[in-house]
């Protein structure tokens, strides 16, 4: 019964999906996944400008989709010889812009291995 019910949502179903998904130019995906890679691009950008000496840099949107929540993980020359709080400090002030839409972060930081 359920599946019938879910069968006869499905023509109106199309029809809002038809208006939210793609922009008519091949674009692949939801607009939230497309949000999602262009805030993840955006985040990645800005830690590479403002930290020059990143070797490794992961940006993940994990709140499913909304952009609210993101996992950050670096490693870059700069952190050398600072404590934990110091380099999460560095990562905050690079994206305080971008930050202050979010829910949350998570930030993992390395120094690069040969500034150790």
């Amino acid at each position: 019964m359920f599946r019938q019910f879910l069968r006869a949502l499905e023509p109106v179903r199309n029809s809002l999906s038809r208006g939210v998904v793609g922009n008519g130019a091949g674009a692949t995906g939801s607009k939230f996944e497309q949000n999602c890679v262009s805030k993840e691009q955006q985040l990645t950008e800005a830690l590479k400008k403002s930290l020059p000496g990143t070797t490794y840099v992961s940006v993940e949107d994990i709140s499913g989709g909304c952009g609210a929540m993101f996992e950050i993980s670096i490693e870059a020359k700069e952190f050398s010889g600072l404590s934990r709080v110091k380099q999460h400090r560095l990562v905050t002030d690079s994206l305080k812009e971008e930050i202050a839409g979010m829910h949350g972060i998570r930030i993992h930081t390395n120094p690069t291995p040969d500034s150790k």
